[in-house]
């Protein structure tokens, strides 16, 4: 192919450039360590930008352990059929009003309920193409084109829209929910890992719970492994994740993690959503080469992008331009400008071709003379590329001579097949293995959170002391009637409040998490509901112990082993139900200062209803049955039974001292109408109460975070 036919992007050969000789001479140079000069292969070649190509790394002084970006060996290839994907026709609607929070609906004082017709609008139109393995296709545009519609209908995600004509085939069959999670792979916009494991640890996990029951676990530790030899990730394979709280990997690694996490199955393909958005040039154009790499493993590699780069552009096979949901060019990467220069509209020099035909085919909204004007712009240029692929099966515009290998399916070059394939997944791991390996992360990760493990000790031990000091130093005197009944309702009262706050906030930091993996089939809800539950008990004991023992002695409480361990069991269900309460509101509502509000509003009525405020005989109809369904005024009246039942109470009355039997006083104060096996049996059902709901929220509301509505 003469230059002039190769636009002004010049496609690089398949493996950065290189023969099979000159990589050959490269691999023993790495290996001998023995620095050469570049081959004539390798030599910089001017491209139409003005960019030159990077010079190849020739110290061969790097540590072999690690890889680089400029190594494009293939460590694990698709070894699957080769998949296509073609979309026919595809006319896809939005309804604009159903992406709106149904909070924030009424927050404008509308409905939820209520349709919007007018709110309805085309977000494709007459959308056609066809991609095949070993080949990456961009789709580029500019903010409402149409990208992200495009990529939900293609994964089955299109909440709120309806497809109104076309079809979408994957492999030649009607794309359905269960085609798609077979062969399809969807890394978001958004990386969603857990911060307190390490990169190795979060496939394992993921390897753990996604790869067919019958693989053994060297089989396992060895898919890992290549999969983290192909993401270029062995050098911060043992670093943690990370967040914004606890230093981890880089943003480009971590956005390399949710792509292993998803290549994992080994996918033949792989749909990214906005990959480079967050990441600086460098970063962007390494992850963008790494795709493109993973392309030529005969896999399928469909990204959206907004305007990339013109390095990042240049490694692109196929590019989809879009506006207003019709396509404005689809074809090879490096005949654009051709395409475009034809049509009347040249790139000048020294401009990126992306940057430069997204906004020509943009619309202009500052005013409606020029929304006007862009839009037939845009519907001309539609138009005018419809006309040129009219008779192309496959959708793509070429040069006039249409050689073999442009715009079309290359076999990839040959390259190390995978030892182990993997094929469709019939048989995912059981629902005991996936429990197993989901309730061992969340402990892993939980008790690598030393900060937030520190910060709960803490709290629970200073309040232990605080009420433990207030009451302590009698000696012999014991407390007041008052006193003891005041310390024994706070025991009880103060504690759940803090734990509230802290399991909303946890979980509404997984919650996005929760989401995607729900999404993706990676397991159940009843599975991740059970390990949430039982994952929580190992740190609620602890800080039971913590608070409960202290409090206990220091307050000069009743002595003896059984009052004791009545009292500390009494406490441990108690704090248990105010998780399970707090697990249910975080799951009910969708945003974090929605389940804080409700939880506390929650705890506060249980709180004024539990029988020490006012007398439980003196509430009216409402808060009675409110106290009925608190299980702070059940845990103050067992704390006082296990206190006063079945004991004598010497009150003191100036010299006087009058015994008075503490079954006198519960009856008195409206505590003792249960016996203390029933209140331990009510704070249970209470607390089921709550699990119940907490699964019923988890199984039928989309667990989303406030990022994804």
């Amino acid at each position: 192919m003469g230059r002039k036919d190769r636009g002004i992007f010049s496609p690089d050969p398949p493996f950065g450039g290189l023969s099979q000789g000159a990589r050959v001479q490269r691999k023993l140079q790495r290996q001998a360590q023995i620095p050469l000069g570049p081959t004539a292969e390798e030599a910089p070649q001017e491209t139409g930008l003005g960019d030159r190509a990077a010079p190849q790394d020739d110290s061969g002084l790097q540590d072999s352990m690690f890889s680089s970006e400029s190594d494009n060996s293939l460590y694990f290839t698709y070894s699957g059929q080769s998949n296509t994907l073609e979309v026919r026709d595809l006319s896809y609607q939005v309804d604009i009003a159903s992406q709106v929070p149904w909070f924030k609906q009424l927050s404008h004082f509308r409905m939820p309920w209520t349709s919007h017709k007018d709110s309805c609008e085309l977000g494709i139109q007459n959308l056609s193409f066809k991609v095949r393995s070993g080949q990456m296709l961009a789709v580029i545009g500019s903010s409402g084109c149409g990208r992200a519609s495009l990529l939900d209908v293609i994964t089955g995600r299109g909440h709120g829209g309806k497809i109104k004509s076309g079809q979408i085939w994957i492999n030649g069959q009607h794309s359905t929910p269960q085609l798609v999670r077979k062969c399809v792979a969807h890394v978001r916009q958004h990386d969603q890992l857990l911060p307190n494991l390490t990169v190795r640890e979060t496939l394992a996990f993921v390897a753990q719970l996604r790869l067919p029951r019958d693989f053994s676990q060297a089989q396992r530790d060895t898919r890992v492994a290549d999969v983290i030899a192909e993401l270029r990730l062995r050098q911060c394979a043992n670093t943690l994740i990370g967040n914004s709280y606890v230093r981890g990997v880089s943003g480009g690694e971590r956005r390399r993690v949710s792509i292993a996490v998803q290549l994992l199955w080994s996918p033949g393909i792989l749909i990214l959503d906005e990959p480079t958005s967050g990441l600086d040039s460098f970063t962007a154009h390494n992850l963008v080469k790494t795709l493109s790499r993973l392309a030529k493993g005969n896999r399928l590699v469909l990204i959206s992008i907004h305007q990339p780069r013109s390095d990042i552009f240049r490694l692109f096979d196929l590019v989809l331009l879009m506006t207003f949901g019709t396509t404005i060019y689809l074809g090879a990467a490096q005949h654009m400008v051709q395409y475009f220069t034809a049509a009347g509209h040249p790139c000048p020099r020294y401009s990126n071709p992306a940057d430069y035909y997204v906004d020509l085919t943009s619309i202009d909204r500052r005013s409606q003379e020029q929304e006007v004007a862009t839009r037939e712009k845009a519907q001309s240029l539609a138009a005018l590329f419809q006309e040129r692929i009219r008779g192309f099966d496959d959708f793509l515009w070429t040069v006039e001579s249409r050689e073999q290998g442009v715009g079309t399916y290359v076999q990839s070059p040959a390259s190390p097949r995978d030892t182990n394939p993997l094929q469709p997944p019939t048989k995912l791991p059981g629902p005991l293995q996936q429990f197993d390996t989901l309730i061992r992360r969340q402990i892993s990760n939980d008790f690598r959170d030393l900060p937030a493990l520190l910060i709960h000790g803490a709290e629970a031990c200073l309040m232990s002391l605080i009420i433990g000091f207030l009451y302590y130093g009698h000696g012999a005197v014991k407390l007041s009637f008052m006193d003891t009944v005041a310390v024994l309702f706070m025991i009880g009262a103060l504690v759940p409040f803090n734990v509230i706050l802290d399991v909303i906030a946890k979980c509404h930091s997984e919650r996005a998490l929760l989401y995607y993996e729900l999404e993706d089939g990676l397991y159940t809800a009843e599975l991740y509901f059970f390990a949430k539950i039982l994952g929580e008990l190992p740190e609620h004991c602890i800080y039971i112990i913590i608070y409960g023992m202290p409090t206990y002695w220091l307050a000069n409480l009743r002595p003896g082993p059984e009052p004791f361990l009545l009292h500390v069991l009494l406490v441990w269900l108690v704090v248990f139900c105010c998780r399970t309460m707090a697990l249910a509101t975080a799951a009910l509502f969708p945003t974090f200062h929605m389940s804080s509000f409700f939880g506390n509003a929650l705890y506060n009525s249980f709180y004024l209803t539990g029988g020490f405020m006012i007398s439980l005989d003196n509430l009216w109809t409402v808060p009675t049955w409110i106290s009925k369904m608190s299980f702070l005024r059940w845990c103050f009246e067992g704390l006082m039974q296990i206190q006063f039942g079945g004991h004598t109470y010497h009150l003191a009355a100036g010299n006087i001292t009058i015994p008075i039997p503490g079954d006198m006083i519960l009856n008195a104060m409206g505590l003792g109408s249960y016996p203390l096996y029933a209140i331990y049996l009510f704070i249970i059902g209470i607390s089921g109460g709550f699990m119940v709901l907490y699964y019923m929220s988890l199984k039928f509301i989309k667990q989303k975070s406030s990022q994804d509505w």
